[in-house]
C-alpha cells in the first residue's frame, strides 16, 4: 500500500478503529489509532500516511474480512469502547506485539459474555485453577477487564469469565489461539482424571504434586502439537527399571495422541515416566489391576 495515497472508509468501528478499501489494489484494512474514528465522521477518506495511524492490518482472506463485517455489525459500540480499553491495558503490560485479531475476538466474546449474564445463564469454566496457575499476570489483567465491564454493564462477572478472558489476553500476546488453549486445557483434564484414576486417589488442587503434573503436562501437549522433540538420554532405562510408570506414561501417551491426532514421541513419554514415579510413590491408593 503507497503512503500517500487516500483510502476509502468503509466502516467506521469505533472512535479508535477504521475499516478502510484501498481503492487501487481492492484490499481492505483495518487502521488502529487514538481519535482516527472520531475525526473521520461524516469524511469519506483517510491519508494512508496520516500521522494518527498507529496500526494497520489486512486478511488476505476475503471471506474471513466479510465474516467480521458481519461479526462487527452486531457488536454493542459499548463493548468495543471496553474491549479498546482492555487491549490497551494488554498493550502497557506486555513489550511483545499484540496480536490484532484481538481487536475482533475480544469484543466478540465480552458481548456473548454480557448477554449470557444479562440473562441469567450460568458460566462455567473447568479450567479456572489451571488457568490462574499457567497465566498470573495475564489473570490479573481479566480480572481488572472483568471490573471494567461489571461497571459498564452494570452485572456481576463471575471469576469463572476471568479464566475465560484470561485466554484472550494470553492468546493476544502470544498468538495461541483462544480455542487451542482450550482444547489444551480440556485434555490437561482428561489426563489428569486418567492418572488419579491409576493412582487410586485424588491429587489435593492445593499441592505442589498438581501444580508440578499439569505444569509438565501442559508443556508436553504443546511441545507435541507443534511437533518438537526434547530427547530424553534415560529412556531405555525408564523403560525397563519402572514398568509401572512407563505402562501409564504410554497410556497418557495414547490419550494426547489420539485427542490431537499426532504420534507422541517415546522421549515425551520417558519425561511423564519422571513424573508418574514421584506420584506413584506418593500416592499409593488402591491401584486398579490391568
Amino acid at each position: 500500500m503507497q503512503a500517500n495515497r487516500l483510502l476509502r472508509i468503509e466502516r467506521v468501528i469505533s472512535n479508535n478503529v477504521l475499516m478502510v478499501l484501498d481503492s487501487e489494489s481492492g484490499k481492505e484494512y483495518v487502521l488502529l489509532g487514538k481519535g482516527i474514528g472520531f475525526s473521520s465522521k461524516g469524511s469519506g477518506t483517510i491519508e494512508a500516511k496520516d500521522p494518527r495511524i498507529e496500526k494497520r492490518f489486512r486478511l488476505d482472506d476475503r471471506d474471513q474480512m466479510s465474516e467480521y463485517h458481519t461479526l462487527l455489525e452486531g457488536i454493542d459500540p459499548e463493548v468495543i469502547r471496553i474491549s479498546e480499553r482492555i487491549i490497551d491495558s494488554i498493550n502497557g503490560q506486555f513489550s511483545e506485539p499484540l496480536n490484532n485479531k484481538v481487536y475482533f475476538a475480544l469484543p466478540s466474546h465480552i458481548q456473548f459474555a454480557v448477554y449470557r449474564l444479562k440473562n441469567g445463564m450460568d458460566i462455567v469454566n473447568p479450567f479456572l485453577q489451571e488457568t490462574l496457575l499457567w497465566f498470573p499476570k495475564e489473570y490479573e489483567i481479566a480480572r481488572s477487564a472483568a471490573a471494567m465491564i461489571s461497571e459498564a454493564f452494570d452485572i456481576e462477572v463471575p471469576e469463572d469469565e476471568v479464566g475465560f478472558l484470561t485466554f484472550h489476553v494470553h492468546s493476544a500476546v502470544s498468538s495461541v489461539p483462544v480455542g487451542e488453549l482450550v482444547k489444551f486445557s480440556n485434555l490437561v483434564n482428561e489426563a489428569v482424571a486418567l492418572v488419579e484414576s491409576e493412582l487410586g486417589a485424588s491429587i489435593p488442587r492445593d499441592s505442589m504434586d498438581y501444580v508440578r503434573l499439569i505444569t509438565h503436562l501442559r508443556h508436553a501437549i504443546e511441545r507435541i502439537a507443534h511437533g518438537k522433540v526434547v530427547r530424553n538420554p534415560f529412556m531405555n532405562e525408564f523403560k525397563t527399571q519402572y514398568p509401572e510408570e512407563y505402562r501409564l506414561a504410554s497410556r497418557l501417551g495414547s490419550l494426547i495422541g489420539e485427542r490431537l491426532e499426532t504420534d507422541v514421541p517415546e522421549d515425551e513419554i520417558g519425561y511423564m515416566v519422571m513424573h508418574l514415579y514421584w506420584l506413584l510413590q506418593t500416592y499409593p491408593g488402591e491401584r486398579p489391576t490391568h
